[in-house]
């Protein structure tokens, strides 16, 4: 398929201060619109100015939820190259929540050049200042005007841009985060694994008690037993326990992240046991208690690596790593944001360059 483009004839004035990007409260002059009608399939790939969209009060995504989005970033090289990190991952694990949500699936190699032709329309707006990016946010959803339960004959697929600022602006410090034992996100056969809407509004509850008591994030844990350890809000979690480094298995429950595989692909590169399996949060305590909890960090998008300086389960503070980010950690975010920046070498073919 063809994407038409039609540019504005009326330019937004882009931020001046890029130290006050923040995430996601700016958005680009263009949007990428495809629709979606039963018995003609996806069709009509657009490029237009980016503008509100006019929606049926009764559209289905509005009632019943059948919405799935992805969330991924374009890094300008020193060398003014646009870089995009593993899209193709993204667009698969798109179409695995497309598969859950009874969405059609889209061509990820299409879906992949639409993205890459958004980003080039809009290839001034990618901020150049240290650590800062372009956020790029695909989504599907529901348009059928009509309330009844069942899967949509009408959706649209759009993918919206947002220059973002650094997320670590005073250096990558450690964050604190409570241990949720009362709410649940997800269990096993529902959406866990899957990047839509319910799964987010699932969580605010809990992250608002955890705001409430000082605590950066939410660790989220298995919502039958209580016990097992899920992931920390947006992000997957790792601990270093004894030299071994351990995540929790993805079983349905858990968001398969992209920054989660590239580093469990790196740490073993290294040389690092990286063991996926059932964690409770008692063996996380207990390796604490016995001094063998060396290090403990999310992975995700936003942050790519975020270090875990304090995990606060019921009574029980944790102090990992006396608050301070460790050396593996470091070292992964390091590498990571200079594979993803250019900086580095990239071994692996992650990186694909919008030309």
């Amino acid at each position: 398929m063809n994407i038409s483009i039609t540019r504005t004839t009326s330019p937004k004035q882009k931020p001046l201060d890029q130290t006050k990007l923040g995430f996601g409260k700016y958005f680009t002059d263009h949007m990428f619109i495809m629709n979606y009608d039963e018995g003609e399939g996806w069709h009509d790939p657009r490029i237009v100015p980016y503008a509100p969209i006019e929606l049926d009060p009764s559209a289905m995504c509005l009632h019943y939820g059948q919405e799935v989005f992805e969330g991924m970033k374009a890094y300008k090289a020193a060398d003014g190259r646009v870089l995009l990190f593993r899209p193709e991952r993204n667009m698969a694990r798109l179409n695995s929540s497309n598969d859950r949500l009874c969405i059609p699936a889209i061509d990820e190699a299409f879906g992949v050049e639409a993205i890459k032709t958004l980003v080039k329309v809009d290839e001034d707006w990618i901020p150049t200042q240290e650590g800062t990016s372009l956020y790029i946010r695909p989504f599907i959803f529901a348009t059928d005007a009509m309330l009844g339960v069942h899967p949509a004959k009408h959706l649209l697929f759009m993918v919206i841009l947002s220059p973002v600022g650094a997320y670590y602006p005073q250096g990558l410090n450690p964050v604190d985060i409570y241990v949720e034992d009362e709410y649940v996100r997800a269990v096993r056969g529902g959406m866990g694994y899957v990047k839509t809407a319910g799964n987010y509004a699932a969580s605010l509850k809990a992250q608002a008690v955890a705001e409430s008591k000082n605590y950066t994030q939410v660790l989220w844990l298995d919502g039958v037993e209580r016990k097992y350890i899920e992931e920390v809000g947006t992000m997957n979690v790792f601990f270093k326990i004894g030299g071994e480094i351990v995540t929790p298995s993805l079983d349905g429950a858990t968001l398969p992240g992209v920054t989660r595989m590239s580093s469990i692909e790196l740490l073993r590169s290294w040389g690092y046991t990286v063991t996926e399996r059932k964690i409770s949060i008692d063996e996380v305590a207990q390796a604490s208690k016995d001094g063998k909890l060396e290090e403990a960090f999310g992975t995700g998008t936003a942050a790519v690596i975020s270090p875990i300086g304090e995990l606060k389960w019921n009574d029980l503070s944790m102090n990992i790593n006396e608050g301070k980010i460790g050396p593996v950690s470091q070292k992964l975010y390091d590498v990571l944001t200079g594979i993803q920046w250019g900086r580095l070498e990239d071994p692996f073919g992650w990186i694909q360059e919008v030309k």
